[in-house]
């Protein structure tokens, strides 16, 4: 018989994260701004500080440049704190909403603000090199104001760049670009970081940069993380109300346990992925509108004598609204079995230059287990905020 040495053997190391954020509190006046945050930032890792406005992302991005301090708690890089260095020792590339850009500058002349300290020649060689980076080589000698804003914002991030930072710190670099823009640049920057392997936290507010740029999203709200996750575990699995209601849309209805892995709303049981607190415990039943399924409904098979039972996890609705949304059509139902309530889903458009629903319509409505969450019913509401 081999002999298994898995639990006499000691643990293996757990090398420390390139940053490390330990209980930070920042308030202004009576106002708690930061409320004992506590954050780590891995190797190569993009970071995305999501959340609403006054939900204290910006303030912990400026506190992690050195712009501003802590009432307490400690920042500490690479097993170093740096809690009360200034800004300018941390070695971090900052780009803000702004682009902080110098118009009296040309564009290389911007980057190589960046490297002051640095002998001329070097800066300039560095600085072009930075400019090709971002793919601006050819306006090199042109000043902000003959710039598109996505140019500016790539000169910003040039000159972030060219001290050979350790970490890089982004300041909603996108929000004042139009939509178009926004999605070609973050894919750029997205692509950018990955190629130089440099650690990255961006503040945003849109949700879907966030999901689209990150390795891992952090969810603020209140002056607190409500959720930090990949991405998709966000999306598919959100821990509150709140996470479920500002990351994308949700059904979300009251719910029982019935089981420790089966839900009850109004006279319709579901079985779902998640974990229930207690038999007959209060809890919040959810799921993605695209994930519901709709499908026709045997309206001949509700008059027979003995009518067919439904399948598992479906029940029967009315087609309450239509809204065509382009790619998809968002339809609402509403469910006598669930108490009367609101499901809404959502179908891809169909071929065609009509619509196959009709208000009133009666559909069956199949919610997967797997694509079911739960949460604690007693979870803050904070509502749209």
């Amino acid at each position: 018989m081999l002999f298994d040495n898995r639990a006499t053997a000691p643990p293996a190391a757990t090398a420390a994260p390139f940053l490390r954020i330990e209980g930070v509190v920042k308030r202004y006046g009576r106002t708690v701004v930061l409320d004992g945050v506590d954050l780590d930032v891995g190797d190569d890792e993009f970071v995305c500080l999501l959340g609403p406005s006054g939900c204290g992302k910006t303030t912990l991005l400026r506190i992690l440049c050195g712009i501003e301090g802590a009432e307490a708690g400690r920042i500490v890089l690479r097993g170093r704190e740096v809690t009360a260095l200034p800004a300018a020792q941390r070695r971090f590339g900052v780009v803000f909403q702004s682009y902080a850009l110098f118009p009296n500058l040309t564009a290389l002349a911007n980057v190589m603000y960046g490297l002051r300290g640095m002998e001329p020649g070097r800066a300039r060689q560095t600085a072009r090199e930075m400019l090709e980076l971002v793919g601006l080589a050819a306006h090199a000698d042109k000043h902000p104001a003959q710039l598109s804003g996505g140019q500016q914002q790539r000169v910003a991030l040039a000159r972030a760049l060219a001290p050979s930072p350790a970490m890089l710190l982004l300041d909603e670099p996108l929000s004042a670009l139009d939509a178009q823009v926004r999605a070609s640049l973050r894919g750029e920057i997205r692509a950018l970081q990955q190629r130089l392997r440099l650690p990255t936290v961006m503040v945003t507010h849109d949700q879907d940069e966030a999901l689209a740029m990150a390795d891992r999203v952090v969810l603020m709200h209140r002056g607190r993380i409500a959720q930090a996750a990949a991405p998709l575990q966000l999306y598919a699995r959100p821990a509150s109300r709140f996470a479920a209601r500002f990351v994308g849309r949700m059904n979300l209805w009251p719910a029982q346990a019935v089981a420790a892995d089966e839900a009850r709303v109004g006279d319709a049981h579901f079985s779902h992925a998640g974990t229930s607190a207690g038999l007959g415990s209060a809890l919040v039943l959810g799921i993605r509108p695209e994930a519901v399924q709709v499908l026709p409904h045997d309206v001949a098979a509700d008059r027979a004598p003995t009518p067919t039972a439904l399948p598992a996890n479906t029940v029967v609705g009315t087609l309450a609204g239509l809204t065509f949304c382009g790619a998809h059509v968002a339809l609402r139902f509403d469910v006598d079995a669930m108490g009367g309530a609101r499901v809404d889903a959502e179908v891809p458009t169909p071929a065609g230059e009509t619509l196959p629903w009709r208000r009133g319509e009666r559909h069956r409505l199949h919610l997967p287990p797997a694509a079911l969450t739960v949460m604690a019913a007693d979870d803050a509401d904070p509502g749209a905020a």
